[in-house]
């Protein structure tokens, strides 16, 4: 069996990953499309991946 050369990404706790949703606003527009907005996480600003976490002075591994 091989092991793995790189971690795995650490998935957004906040979103589970799913880190952009499309959400409709109601009605149509004059073309006949529904009008909706994207909105992205404000945890991982929409990557799905958690940030780093970084190693504070003083703290212990």
């Amino acid at each position: 069996m091989t092991d793995r050369t790189t971690t795995a990404p650490r998935i957004c706790p906040n979103c589970d990953g799913f880190a952009s949703a499309a959400i409709t606003l109601g009605g149509r527009n004059a073309r006949g499309q529904l009008r909706t907005i994207t909105a992205h996480c404000p945890a991982c600003n929409g990557t799905g991946i958690a940030p780093t976490r970084r190693n504070r002075e003083g703290a212990r591994a």
